[in-house]
């Protein structure tokens, strides 16, 4: 009965996907003689925990009722106060949990202060169900540095675009709505000089049953070549557009970008490019939390090979392009031997229309 009740927390705690970033998602359930009577998510970033809207949205007294919650109840003062104490106050007899605060500063507080006050805390129920749904916000509240999404489309042959450059489209429409989800999740979208300047992207979300939530759009770009009329600083978004440069940009150039209302990040140069892991470092000071990373082969490879790159997004379309010159997800110098080669663990496969997707974590302990 615990994971039919949790089930629930976590379908409710979905519904903040975009809106609560940098925070986690989160979702309650208060139950009393075996019935639901209140039950709420974290809706949006500075907005009240789950477990308060919970209460919010009660029906009865919730005296000596169970709750389920995702996530370790909070026992710090944030925006908000603590919703351990909320909880002690309301009187719940019983609380299970479903992960505890990966929150090294904090994690167990809530539950230590909860059985303090004589109430019953169950962990551990649908855990890893709750820790792939927050795994944005475990990688960054542990590391302060983004999750990172490698996100790239290909033909059944691994091209990403015809000889000619040509790319639009490779998949279908299905597959491209599930991207702008994917946009609408993350903090932050990047991509290379290379993509931009060859199809001058939006790099803007774009849902048709809601509005969704611009990521930053981050572009990579050593020497400050986006044209001033790039779309990426044209069209409006509430987002920022983030460029990240190294010395060999020139400041005259960053002066009238910075004048468009472009934020300018500078990195030391790594290998005549932009270094990636000081630029993550600086997003991750930035409070961006997570990463679709969106752009070209050559950025593909160098985020890959420092390390950077999380989890992979890999959409296949049954169409044959050939080209021995056409372009592949992953360029750059490559790896020489097989045994050298970045491999994928926890694999999925899911479909959209007649494209697949094949989903995967960078297994960084093989």
């Amino acid at each position: 009965m615990d994971e039919k009740y949790m089930k629930r927390a976590l379908e409710l705690a979905q519904k903040g996907i975009g809106y609560t970033r940098p925070n986690p998602l989160v979702g309650a359930v208060i139950v009393k003689d075996g019935r639901i009577i209140g039950e709420g998510y974290h809706e949006f970033f500075g907005g009240p925990h789950a477990e308060i809207n919970a209460f919010n949205q009660g029906t009865e007294d919730v005296t000596g009722a169970k709750m389920y919650v995702t996530l370790e109840p909070c026992s710090h003062y944030g925006k908000t106060p603590p919703c351990a104490e909320a909880i002690i106050k309301k009187g719940i007899k019983k609380v299970v949990v479903a992960l505890k605060d990966p929150n090294p500063k904090v994690s167990g507080r809530g539950i230590q202060l909860l059985r303090e006050a004589g109430i019953e805390v169950i962990t551990g129920v649908l855990e890893e169900e709750s820790r792939k749904l927050n795994e944005i916000f475990i990688k960054y509240i542990t590391t302060n540095t983004p999750f990172c999404i490698l996100k790239a489309a290909m033909t059944l042959d691994g091209k990403t675009a015809a000889v000619t450059g040509d790319s639009k489209w490779i998949t279908g429409e299905a597959s491209r709505q599930y991207v702008h989800g994917l946009r609408h999740r993350v903090s932050g979208i990047m991509a290379g000089i290379g993509t931009v300047l060859k199809d001058d992207p939006y790099l803007t979300t774009r849902l048709k049953d809601r509005e969704g939530r611009d990521p930053h759009r981050i572009i990579v770009d050593s020497s400050a070549r986006l044209p001033l009329t790039a779309n990426v600083i044209k069209v409006a978004s509430k987002a920022e557009t983030i460029l990240a440069v190294t010395e060999k940009a020139k400041e005259d150039k960053l002066n009238k970008l910075r004048e468009k209302g472009v934020r300018i990040i500078k990195t030391p140069t790594k290998d005549g490019r932009v270094d990636l892991t000081f630029l993550m470092k600086a997003l991750g000071e930035m409070e961006i939390d997570s990463i679709l990373l969106e752009g070209g082969s050559e950025l593909n490879y160098s985020a890959l090979e420092a390390g950077l790159v999380d989890k992979v997004n890999i959409f296949i379309a049954p169409k044959l392009i050939g080209g021995s010159q056409a372009k592949t997800p992953v360029g750059g110098a490559g790896w020489q031997l097989m045994k050298e080669a970045v491999v994928l663990k926890d694999i999925m496969t899911y479909s959209f229309g007649e494209d697949l997707m094949i989903e995967g974590y960078i297994d960084k302990e093989g």
